[in-house]
């Protein structure tokens, strides 16, 4: 058929992915990759996913990654900084919006149960006249096969699957998909599901349980052996068998046994207690966990480390979701083909959000440092911007790095700037009226000179003694 501008088809060029010793399809009906070679019998998916632990890690995951909205990033080229496009870019309709019958949240945990369950995840897209994705159709694993081609290039075989409006089986090349895929263990395109490393433990956790339940069914008595002293013929063997299970299991367990010739019961299987079911049900819940990377507090087993409940947050983050995070990222930019200014990023703020004081501490720290204005800090919690608020603040004591060099350079760093201070001035001192220390010529005697003026000049006169005798 003619798809994309090219003809495709099935040729015998093209070959299934081989999955260790089986090929693709032999893995897709395997419990788990590899459970053949282990010579395990290991439930199905659906089944193991009535196991708790693994239910409650696979819903986990899948639902803390949903819930980040997807962000079309754009580079500044001139400040160098990455901030959110508007919405007019053609690319920003298909993160709000990936196809006709899911939202954003729904296609992000469809993506990332089928990566955690299967390994891989496949994605149809769907284009428009100009060449850009519209729509992305994530497809059932079990419906996918990857083939190689003598030349290197690869292709993928879809099945029919009318939700993804494929009609008909068709190969069509790697371009229209976007495969993410878990460990590729035996081959680069294959992904290999964390189920493959504790299925057995899921299946043990699940029939500890069954037998449990049929344990307590039983108004917790287990089966058990009747013994006779001596010797007893078959027929009255068989005859006390039908007599024992007719009157005394299912319903009628609990009656009372009355036993005679010498007949003892003895129970046969290990109560629960010696058995320390709990313990050992702990323990699956544990392995399951470990392979998920997701740590046990968030499944209810054991305690956090610390109350810190940011901490917490980054700790399960960077352990268990920043792989999926990062690989999700790269393959919408390069399943949309983003030119190198565009990016997408998803908004880690409400999965890594602290508790209102440590976020209090964040913002004063952060603001009382010069790196955040007051109104970025109050973006961040939501509230509306203050007046005056756009500039960073900084105490006017700092100096920067560039003053103190050159401070550091000069021959005496401590030196006051502008060399040696000019001496204080002493305090002023009375100045002496030297008119009145002579007489005009025209003056009479000094008995014409005033008592005023007497005394005018005997206060400067005893000023000046007391000046001269402090020096």
């Amino acid at each position: 058929m003619e798809l994309f501008g090219m003809t495709v088809g099935r040729t015998k060029s093209l070959v299934p992915v081989p999955s260790r010793h089986s090929s693709w399809l032999s893995v897709i009906r395997e419990s788990f990759s590899g459970a053949w070679q282990k010579g395990v019998e290991v439930m199905s998916q659906e089944n193991l996913l009535a196991f708790s632990a693994v239910f409650a890690c696979v819903s986990l995951i899948s639902d803390d990654i949903s819930k980040l909205r997807i962000r079309l990033m754009q580079l500044d080229p001139i400040d160098g900084i990455w901030q959110e496009e508007g919405s007019g870019s053609p690319f920003a309709p298909v993160m709000r919006k990936p196809n006709r019958y899911q939202t954003r949240i729904q296609f992000l945990s469809s993506w990332i149960i089928s990566k955690l369950l299967h390994g891989n995840t496949y994605i149809l897209k769907e284009r428009d006249k100009r060449g850009v994705v519209i729509a992305l159709y994530i497809l059932d694993p079990r419906l996918v096969t990857v083939l190689v081609a003598d030349s290197g290039d690869v292709y993928y075989q879809l099945n029919r699957d009318p939700l993804s409006e494929l009609l008909v089986p068709v190969t069509i090349p790697a371009s229209e998909i976007i495969h993410d895929r878990m460990m590729t263990l035996w081959h680069p395109l294959v992904g290999v599901s964390p189920i493959s490393a504790c299925g057995n433990s899921a299946t043990q956790g699940l029939k500890i349980q069954s037998n449990s339940a049929k344990f307590f069914e039983n108004m917790s008595r287990p089966s058990g052996q009747l013994t006779a002293p001596g010797p007893i013929t078959d027929e009255n063997a068989a005859r006390l068998k039908k007599h024992f299970e007719e009157n005394l299991s299912g319903e009628n367990i609990g009656r009372l046994l009355v036993t005679g010739d010498g007949l003892k019961y003895e129970p046969m299987t290990i109560p629960a207690n010696d058995a320390q079911l709990i313990e050992q049900l702990r323990w699956t819940v544990e392995d399951v966990a470990r392979c998920f990377k997701v740590p046990l507090y968030k499944l209810g087993v054991g305690q956090p480390l610390t109350s810190n409940i940011g901490a917490l947050n980054q700790d399960y983050y960077s352990q268990c979701l920043q792989s999926h995070i990062e690989s999700l990222e790269i393959l919408i930019d390069e399943g949309l083909a983003l030119p190198s200014y565009l990016g997408t990023e998803l908004e880690l703020e409400g999965l890594l959000r602290m508790d209102p004081m440590s976020r209090a501490d964040r913002n004063a720290k952060a603001i009382g440092a010069g790196y955040l204005s007051p109104n970025e800090a109050r973006f961040s919690e939501n509230l509306e911007p203050a007046e005056g608020g756009e500039t960073p603040y900084l105490q006017q004591q700092n100096f920067s790095l560039a003053a103190l060099a050159k401070r550091d350079a000069q021959k005496d760093p401590f030196a006051p700037a502008g060399g040696a201070p000019a001496p204080a001035a002493d305090p002023a001192l009375p100045v002496a009226d030297v008119s009145l220390l002579s007489a005009p010529a025209d003056a009479g005697s000094a008995d014409d000179v005033g008592d005023e003026q007497v005394a005018k000049l005997a206060e400067i006169l005893i000023a000046k003694f007391a000046v001269a005798e402090n020096v």
